[in-house]
């Protein structure tokens, strides 16, 4: 790129991300504000999360946010994607969500106190696995219902301060290496707990006309991702789990998986991991992005253990301690590379 082109993606991409930056972290400060005002007035008697293990200060926090920008722009500037339009809809849209997500502080307060968390048990039936049947985050609806899938991506960002999309894009370059040159056309990507379809927006931004599928089990969610992909074609979202995938053997060139594996129990993390090397063609590519893992960022690690403690997180405590390049070796997966990106890192695996 040439040095006024350079200039002006630069501008372009700090105009996109420091207002939406600025919204989710200013929604996290009065979130937190809300929560020491409730521990203040004695309306908070659980006993305080802790750990012995460092957690980084605000001041480090804010400097890996930033060097995970800086990385996404120069991915775009590098033509491993555009420059990203995260699509937040409206000024009306953005309030109704961030509504919805204050709305329900009270009611995820009180399961935290209580410890309740199995509400979505008798609300959903047991139309689904028993694991996935839980309040999560303790949100009302866990990933069932329509307000859930509406609040997410509120959720995740006021949790990441705003850095979730740009951590998603990071598992964007490793689909790159393999489908440079290629007909897009003729290749195939599978993305299994597409949620509300962000990543896959991110998908058609790079690849408007790869042929993409994205597997969720609420349908609630699939009906969002629906609703926010409906502007790209050659793609589809289905209701399906990752234990049985609804696709044909060695079909896909490529899989992903974005933010679901520290919320599966281990037998079903192995069952997934042979999915994937089911559905892949020989040579194809895994691509997981999720949490940090105990060791990856010393520094981090008393976050990671807090997690749990503050957010119902059940299998969180065994995924960062799983061994991911053993449990995709056992399936025919070689683990080709893990890149950081914040508070969360990208596995990169090949069919061999």
């Amino acid at each position: 790129m040439d040095p006024a082109a350079i200039f002006a993606t630069r501008v372009a991409y700090g105009a996109r991300q420091l207002p939406r930056f600025a919204w989710y972290v200013g929604h996290s400060v009065l979130m937190r504000q809300l929560t020491n005002l409730a521990r203040e007035t004695g309306l908070s008697t659980r006993r305080r999360a802790s750990t012995a293990a460092p957690v980084p200060d605000r001041q480090r926090l804010y400097a890996d946010m930033l060097e995970l920008f800086r990385q996404d722009l120069a991915n775009v500037e590098a033509g491993i994607y555009p420059l990203p339009d995260d699509h937040d809809g409206s000024v009306p849209a953005l309030l109704n969500r961030s509504l919805l997500f204050f709305r329900d502080l009270p009611e995820v307060h009180r399961r935290r106190e209580s410890g309740d968390y199995q509400e979505v048990v008798s609300e959903a039936g047991a139309s689904r696995p028993h694991y996935y049947l839980q309040n999560f985050h303790f949100q009302s609806g866990g990933w069932m219902t329509r307000d859930s899938a509406r609040r997410y991506d509120t959720q995740v960002e006021v949790l990441f301060h705003g850095t979730a999309n740009a951590t998603r894009r990071q598992a964007l370059p490793p689909l790159q290496e393999v489908f440079a040159g290629r007909d897009q056309r003729r290749l195939r990507l599978l993305d299994v707990g597409c949620g509300t379809g962000r990543f896959l927006d991110f998908v058609k931004q790079a690849w408007p006309r790869l042929p993409t599928l994205g597997i969720d089990m609420s349908e609630a969610y699939v009906a969002e991702a629906r609703r926010h992909l409906k502007r790209w074609g050659w793609i589809d979202c289905l209701v399906g789990k990752g234990e049985a995938l609804p696709v044909p053997d060695a079909s896909q060139d490529a899989a992903t998986c974005i933010f679901t594996f520290h919320e599966l129990p281990p037998p079903v993390r192995r069952a997934v991991f042979a999915e994937f090397a089911r559905v892949l063609r020989p040579c194809g590519r895994l691509v997981l992005l999720d949490s940090l893992q105990l060791g990856d960022e010393p520094d981090y690690d008393g976050m990671l253990e807090l997690f749990p403690q503050n957010y119902h997180e059940p299998y969180y405590a065994g995924y960062i301690r799983e061994d991911f390049p053993a449990l995709a070796a056992a399936c025919g997966l070689a683990h080709v590379r893990d890149v950081k990106a914040f508070v969360s890192k990208v596995m990169v695996f090949d069919k061999v």
